[in-house]
């Protein structure tokens, strides 16, 4: 308890576990986590073995060690409990940040048509500086940008960014969400009838919730 109870090191070690491994990484998946103190957490899990500092041409990279790899199932039980147990979502946990580097995690980059595809989300309600979000993707990977990346936008989706998260954790579908006017989609009518196919859902959407 001593190594995981400290504030945000499970989180740390959940981000490395979904794949992240560079500094920035970490931190995009940790957005409200200072740099200093998410630095500090890492050096903390190194020393105590958990985690490999391993040297890389575009700087560190953090991996799991077989230490860490076996907290993996500790961690996906508290992400089953959390979905169960966490009841309505409140206001304050409606963050886009973590909405979009979660989805991008579980698109379908084999879906998506040949050469570059950009989706802009539009969350009308979100804060000022959180409302749009560009999702770049290819066959190759997906990458999410806060600020244009000078791209022609392939696709808008203009949504009500609860709706989303609830899209995301399964609770409802894409057709649903549209017809009852929270989600719309503008662009090609190829692309707007393909895209909810490239998106996946939280790895613990099937799990139920009380009733």
């Amino acid at each position: 308890m001593e190594l995981l109870d400290e504030r945000w090191t499970l989180l740390i070690i959940r981000e490395l576990l979904s794949g992240s491994e560079h500094f920035n990484e970490v931190r995009r998946g940790v957005p409200r986590m200072s740099p200093t103190l998410l630095s500090k957490r890492l050096n903390q899990l190194v020393r105590a073995g958990v985690v490999d500092k391993r040297a890389d041409g575009n700087g560190a990279r953090y991996v799991l060690t077989a230490a860490g790899e076996e907290l993996r199932p500790v961690v996906g039980a508290l992400a089953v409990w959390g979905v169960h147990w966490a009841g309505e979502l409140g206001d304050r946990d409606l963050d886009p940040k973590l909405l979009m580097w979660d989805m991008r995690r579980n698109i379908d980059c084999g879906g998506v048509p040949d050469g570059r595809t950009v989706v802009l989300f539009v969350f009308p309600d979100a804060p000022a500086r959180d409302r749009r979000w560009w999702l770049v993707l290819d066959p190759g990977g997906a990458d999410v940008c806060d600020v244009d990346p000078g791209y022609e936008v392939s696709v808008t989706v203009t949504a009500d960014l609860r709706q989303m998260i609830l899209i995301w954790r399964g609770d409802i579908g894409w057709l649903d969400a549209m017809r009852a006017g929270a989600v719309e989609i503008q662009g090609p009518e190829t692309l707007r009838r393909a895209l909810p196919g490239w998106f996946g859902t939280s790895p613990f959407a099937e799990v139920s919730r009380p009733a």
